[in-house]
């Protein structure tokens, strides 16, 4: 069964840090981008940052550029999301997907990813 099982969210202060975690299972994931994406509340769900498997080359929303990182770890098969000086607004539950080779659509396009994790909230506090 391929699974994404996100863990690491909580509540933090302004300022903080917090590392997520995405750890994948049930396929090989080396042709696939991983993605994190989130969901505020009243909101749409919004890419976050994305990495390659293959190539390690990473993509960032313009809203975390500098202070989020996103990696990989291949012996664990897991993705990871740091992120650093967070703000209130970056409140959200947070999702990882994984998505397949694919042109049809763009890397920030959440239609391209066809499998998600089940989710893990971060509330960043003032």
């Amino acid at each position: 069964q391929v699974q994404l099982a996100e863990s690491g969210g909580g509540l933090v202060q302004a300022g903080d840090s917090l590392r997520l975690s995405c750890a994948a299972s049930g396929r090989t994931f080396s042709n696939y981008v991983m993605g994190w994406f989130r969901q505020a509340p009243g909101k749409e769900r919004e890419f976050v940052a994305g990495i390659r498997w293959s190539s390690g080359n990473t993509y960032y929303a313009e809203s975390v550029k500098g202070r989020f990182t996103i990696s990989l770890d291949n012996a664990k098969n897991t993705v990871y999301l740091q992120m650093n000086s967070l703000k209130p607004e970056d409140t959200a539950v947070y999702y990882c997907a994984a998505r397949p080779p694919t042109y049809q659509y763009l890397i920030a396009q959440e239609k391209g990813y066809a499998i998600w994790g089940q989710g893990t909230q971060v509330t960043v506090s003032s």
